[in-house]
C-alpha cells in the first residue's frame, strides 16, 4: 500500500473481499493536529487486537504504533518525519492492515496531513 498526498480525490484500501473507500473533499479545512493522530492510531492499534491474527508482523507493528502513540501523548503539534513513518508502517504491514477499517481512516488522516 502507498499513501501519498491526496486533493480533491477519493481512494479505496482493501483486498480479499474487504474494500474501503475514502472520500476526500476541496474544503479548507485545517489540518488534523497531534490529538486526532493519536486517536487514529489507537484506533487502529485496537482493531487489530480484535480483527488480525498474532504473529511476528502484528507484533512488530503493534510496537511502531505503540512508539508512535507515545511521542503523539500530549504533543502540541506533529513531530516531522511522523506521517511518513506511519505511512511507511501502513504500506510495510499491507497484507496485515488491509482488512483493517480503521487502517483506511489512518491511511485517510495521513493524506490529509501531505508529508
Amino acid at each position: 500500500m502507498r499513501i501519498g498526498s491526496i486533493h480533491g480525490s477519493a481512494f479505496s484500501i482493501g483486498g480479499s473481499d474487504h474494500t474501503n473507500t475514502v472520500h476526500h473533499s476541496g474544503t479548507a479545512a485545517a489540518a488534523p493536529g497531534a490529538a486526532e493522530l493519536l486517536e487514529a492510531v489507537l484506533a487502529l492499534r485496537e482493531a487489530l487486537v480484535r480483527e488480525a491474527p498474532r504473529g511476528a508482523d502484528r507484533t512488530a507493528l503493534d510496537s511502531e504504533l505503540d512508539q508512535v502513540a507515545e511521542q503523539l501523548e500530549g504533543a502540541e503539534a506533529i513531530r516531522p518525519g511522523l506521517v511518513a513513518r506511519l505511512r511507511e508502517a501502513l504500506q510495510r504491514w499491507a497484507p496485515l492492515v488491509e482488512s483493517v477499517s480503521a487502517a483506511a481512516a489512518l491511511g485517510s488522516l495521513l493524506g490529509t496531513l501531505g508529508g
